[in-house]
């Protein structure tokens, strides 16, 4: 069995319900913490302005990034959503614009030119691919796609979860191999997601006390500049 074939079976596995609902208060702040530290690693980068720039995301599911995207100011000419599983597709194909792109299949194939995209993202991706050959043949193909001066978003975590052997973690160093051209500026993000569910069941207040504490965010989201 092939790597793509296997991360189809992995998430047919997943029973996530409303797990990842933005309508729950521990989503909700997930969301609204990783998009400040995406606002503030595009002003580090002295971007102040996202309607020109063309990003593709790798693993685009049903299109929630995309739409989170769409209302920070990326036009929707300028964006391209890959994704392997065809039920998450079609959901992005319903409730995204007709001008945005969507590519079927194994994004380490992708029909994207070289040198095409300013910014490249993946969420959650990488944790979710156990082949090291694999995980890096898809970091090669997104620096390709990459102008220089360009930059891999990434958000990801670093650490193993042991009740769920269909992902693993992805630490920093192991980023940094990915891309060892790469200009690695990294944020500490996202509160434990099993201890971000019991704190909101607690209130809401208890996780944001918690996830002012950075040994307690197991995600990392990075700006990984390719030089110029």
């Amino acid at each position: 069995m092939n790597e793509q074939q296997a991360l189809i079976e992995r998430y047919a596995r997943r029973a996530d319900g409303d797990r990842y609902s933005p309508l729950r208060p521990e989503v909700q702040r997930l969301l609204q913490q990783r998009q400040r530290a995406l606002l503030g690693l595009l002003a580090r980068a002295g971007i102040g302005a996202v309607g020109d720039l063309r990003l593709a995301e790798v693993g685009c599911g049903s299109g929630g990034n995309l739409l989170e995207l769409l209302q920070l100011g990326f036009a929707p000419r300028h964006l391209t959503g890959i994704e392997l599983l065809p039920d998450r597709l079609e959901l992005a194909r319903a409730r995204l614009p007709a001008a945005l792109t969507l590519l079927a299949g194994d994004a380490s194939a992708a029909p994207l030119p070289a040198a095409s995209q300013d910014l490249v993202l993946q969420a959650t991706v990488f944790s979710s691919l156990l082949d090291d050959a694999f995980q890096q043949a898809l970091a090669d193909a997104m620096w390709r796609w990459l102008k220089p001066g360009g930059a891999v978003i990434w958000y990801d975590f670093t650490v193993d979860n042991p009740r769920n052997r269909d992902v693993r973690g992805v630490p920093l160093a192991r980023l940094r191999r990915l891309f060892p051209q790469g200009q690695v500026t990294a944020r500490r993000v996202t509160l434990a997601p099993p201890l971000a569910r019991a704190a909101c069941r607690v209130h809401p207040a208890l996780h944001d006390a918690l996830n002012l504490l950075p040994f307690l965010r197991t995600h990392v989201l990075a700006w990984v500049a390719k030089p110029r």
